[in-house]
């Protein structure tokens, strides 16, 4: 028997309407071709493609959005004898009645949505990657870069931003290792200090000892080293003329909004 065509018609991509066009057809023991036009935001289009349908044995499945382009390309469909199938009609009206909302009818609103997905993931694994400094080209292609001493929620807040969509990088900042080079090459406004109350600092520091089964009295809890090594990192971010926030009496959510808020503001200048 001849094989028939599926010409799958939509306003996006037409994944949708491929895939359930490929399940549907695998049920029936007939060889099938699928051709697939997306894009089709165009009357003109839709009569390329029927022009092109009518010569075959052919159906037609559709997803879109635009109500225009639905009407037209049914009545061309009728007019033309061409059984058509409007996938999403079905769903949409159920979740319309069961939401008591209009849809958005927008093109390829999905894509998007799994653009933004993907982005966040690279996001996440670039906040992992340049972590604590551990490879120092990262600055470079940091949206934002975090300095603190340990225990300043840079790895928290580092990943909280990646969940924005935002790539962080974070250093640490310690008197006896130099600070990268990369943190002079960007722009300022690209660097956020982090920085605490040393009294609060050294209390953390003796929970995480305690937690890794160390004694609370070693160098890294010692409140004398504590306030070395603020000192240090102040006088850094002084020097690079970063802006500097306090973070021992905000949460995480607190902290990344205050550097969202500061990377905007940077950027509408």
């Amino acid at each position: 028997m001849d094989k028939y065509v599926i010409y799958i018609v939509s306003d996006s991509i037409g994944e949708t309407a491929e895939y359930v066009a490929r399940a549907t057809a695998a049920q029936f023991d007939r060889e099938y071709e699928i051709v697939k036009f997306p894009f089709v935001r165009e009357k003109s289009q839709i009569a390329e493609v029927l022009d092109e349908a009518k010569v075959h044995k052919s159906i037609v499945l559709y997803t879109t959005v635009i109500e225009e382009f639905k009407d037209f390309l049914k009545t061309s469909c009728i007019s033309n004898n061409i059984p058509c199938i409007d996938v999403m009609s079905t769903a949409m009206h159920s979740f319309q009645n069961f939401l008591d909302l209009e849809p958005k009818h927008e093109p390829g609103i999905i894509r998007r949505l799994d653009e933004k997905y993907f982005k966040k993931v690279e996001a996440i694994e670039f906040a992992v990657k340049y972590d604590d400094g551990k490879d120092p080209r990262g600055i470079k292609k940091a949206d934002v870069v975090l300095l603190g001493v340990s225990r300043t929620s840079k790895t928290p807040l580092s990943m909280y931003l990646a969940n924005k969509n935002l790539k962080v990088a974070n250093v640490p900042l310690v008197p006896e290792v130099p600070v990268p080079k990369e943190l002079y090459q960007i722009p300022k406004d690209r660097i956020i200090g982090l920085t605490t109350n040393p009294i609060k600092l050294n209390e953390i520091r003796q929970e995480r000892l305690k937690a890794l089964g160390l004694s609370d009295t070693a160098t890294y809890a010692n409140l004398d080293r504590i306030l070395e090594e603020l000192d240090y990192a102040d006088k850094i971010m002084k020097k690079i003329d970063c802006p500097i926030i306090d973070v021992a009496t905000k949460a995480v959510e607190e902290t990344a909004n205050i550097i969202i808020d500061i990377m905007r503001d940077n950027q509408s200048e």
